[in-house]
């Protein structure tokens, strides 16, 4: 895909990298990427990308992936 952006966006001073890393933190935060997904568009490795989410203030873990995780766990480990 290519992404042909503006060239007010360089009034930003934004690098290309800098701009993959800021839609991928926007399409993880709103939920419509992953991870994993996110990290491979932001073009970095998995805990430069955490530490771009924490730097703005965007959670690693959500509440639905807890609430996910604990159906698991209900489903694997039943009383």
């Amino acid at each position: 895909m290519t992404l042909t952006l503006p060239d007010t966006i360089e009034n930003f001073r934004l690098t290309p990298g800098e701009v993959r890393v800021e839609l991928a933190c926007a399409l993880y935060a709103r939920g419509l990427i992953g991870r994993v997904g996110a990290t491979e568009l932001a073009g970095v490795d998995f805990f430069a990308f955490q530490h771009a989410l924490g730097e703005r203030g965007i959670p690693i873990v959500t509440a639905q992936m807890l609430e996910d995780d604990l159906a698991s766990l209900k489903v694997l480990f039943p009383r």
